[in-house]
């Protein structure tokens, strides 16, 4: 299946970029360009892409409002949103995975690393730079935030004993593959325990499902290293 990729950047020429990029990949490709965040939730109702690419920093609608609209509209929950900027703080990603984004990347990533990651977010995983996941994720969710929490705390009954355990390893940073490796699975049926998981809980992917398991005490913060 080809992934379809919607790019929102200010900068004509770094779409430009993107667009070849992308496009020179059998699996997926560009169906629209937008300039501001307002153009960009335009055409992510109309060409319903699977991935936005989505840069922060525009005039206008900025790109953290565009993704909030996006990922809140009913008829765009098949559509991730993945960040991609220069200003890779600790603030943006907060406000980026609390408005909805399934990834954020800097800019200085490789290429390698960009099309991977657009793979990734399509395929309904979280994607985080390098070496921030854990840390980011963390002091994301011990600063209080407003409004209530993704998913009341009751519905974890809901899991499963090994729902729970996957989930929960999954919030402290680990990859499918590393998840099977420590329990002795297949990655499939992580995958699999994984999607039940997302599915019983309400989160429309895996940062979402990282959030609920903090929110609701099925993992603590741990402590910043001194």
């Amino acid at each position: 299946m080809t992934i379809r990729v919607l790019l929102a950047d200010d900068q004509a020429l770094l779409r430009g970029t993107f667009r070849l990029l992308i496009d020179s990949c059998d699996d997926m490709e560009v169906v629209g360009e937008a300039a501001d965040g307002r153009e960009a939730v335009q055409l992510a109702h109309d060409r319903r892409p699977d991935v936005v690419l989505m840069d922060i920093r525009m005039p206008g609608t900025d790109g953290l409002a565009a993704t909030a609209a996006i990922c809140e509209a009913p008829d765009l929950t098949g559509t991730r949103v993945l960040i991609l900027t220069m200003f890779e703080t600790e603030e943006y990603v907060a406000q980026a995975l609390r408005v909805g984004a399934s990834g954020f990347l800097g800019k200085y990533v490789t290429t390698d690393a960009l099309l991977d990651g657009i793979r990734t977010v399509a395929a309904g995983e979280a994607l985080l730079s390098p070496g921030a996941t854990q840390a980011l994720i963390t002091r994301f969710l011990t600063t209080p935030a407003s409004g209530p929490p993704l998913a009341p705390a009751e519905r974890l009954a809901d899991l499963t004993p090994r729902e729970r355990e996957v989930t929960a390893l999954a919030a402290h940073g680990k990859s499918n593959d590393e998840i099977a490796g420590e329990l002795v699975l297949s990655v499939l049926t992580v995958r699999t325990h994984i999607q039940r998981a997302m599915t019983k809980l309400g989160a429309r992917d895996r940062a979402q499902l990282v959030v609920i398991a903090y929110q609701n005490g099925l993992v603590r913060p741990e402590p910043p290293s001194s």
